[in-house]
This record gives structure tokens, sequence and C-alpha cells, in this order.
């Protein structure tokens, strides 16, 4: 399992309540598809809005992804990563869809890569861990440094102990 950057984990749990907000209870399907073909239409036509979640959105459902594993391995930089090479490793579905990755690539590479990476890791939960900072994980954690800590402590047997015992004798009295 790949560490993935946590800015990653948070715009992929993001896009899922996004979706599910979308959707609605009960799920609306037309309704959902109807939006999405409107944000792909907006992006094709050069909408500039600098928005991770949205692209994702839009994208998500249409994206093909070639190459998990180099998905995986941009995911761990969230700033900073090959975003041409991001773009190499998934293909649409269909032309609009296409023409929405291209028009946002060509002015804002960076946007379309994080989207992509965004939109795998929510396709794609199973491929991929999140660090757990829960407070059992971090008392386990905690437990196990102390353990380690009262180990290192011990005297074992043949070890010099005469630093444990009072070097001055009867002079304290």
């Amino acid at each position: 399992m790949k560490s993935i950057h946590p800015e990653f984990i948070y715009q992929s749990r993001e896009l899922g309540v996004q979706i599910e907000d979308t959707l609605g209870e009960p799920p609306d399907r037309r309704n959902y598809e109807r939006v999405i073909d409107s944000l792909i239409g907006e992006f094709a036509n050069g909408l500039e809005m600098d928005d991770v979640n949205l692209l994702s959105f839009a994208l998500a459902n249409h994206l093909v992804f070639d190459d998990a594993q180099g998905l995986l391995a941009e995911g761990g930089q969230y700033d900073g990563g090959d975003a041409a090479k991001v773009l190499k490793m998934v293909s649409c579905d269909n032309a609009e869809s296409g023409n929405a990755l291209a028009t946002v690539f060509v002015a804002n590479p960076e946007l379309a890569r994080k989207a992509i990476i965004t939109a795998f890791l929510y396709k794609n939960p199973k491929r991929w861990t999140d660090e757990d900072h829960s407070l059992e994980a971090l008392q386990m954690e905690e437990d196990k440094e102390n353990n380690v800590e009262d180990d290192e402590e011990q005297v074992g047997q043949g070890e010099n102990i005469e630093h444990l015992f009072d070097t001055r004798g009867d002079e304290n009295v």
C-alpha cells in the first residue's frame, strides 16, 4: 500500500461527500448526470475555476485509469508533481470529457493533475491507506514507545550494576 499525501486523502473524501450530496436521498441519477454534463461542458468551454474537487467531480465517472501504480506513486506528493506524466496515465471515455480535461490541462496543468489523482483515489479506495490518527492508534503507539523505554531501563544479567548502589556507604549518616 502506498502512502498518499494527506491533502489528496482529504480531497478524495470531500469528493465522496460531494457526489453523495448531489445524488441525494433517494439517489436521483438523472439529476446527477445533468450536473456532471453541465460541468463538463463548462470546463470544455474554458471555465477557469481553480477547484480540484469540482473538476474531479466532473471527470470522476469519465476517466479511465490506465496506470494505477503510477497514479498511486504520484499521489504521494500534492504539490510539484509531473502533470504531463499524470495526464498520460488516464484517458476519457468520451470526447467531451476529453476536451474538458485537455482544456483545463492547457490552462492549469497542476489543477488537472490534482483532479485526476483525487478522482483516482476516490474510485480506488482499497489501493491506498490512510495513516490512523485516532486516539486508539496514538495510545498504542505511545504504549509501544513506553515499552521500549522500559526495556532499555531494565538491567540484564552480567551488566555492571554498581551504579545502582550507594557508593559512599556509611558516610551518608
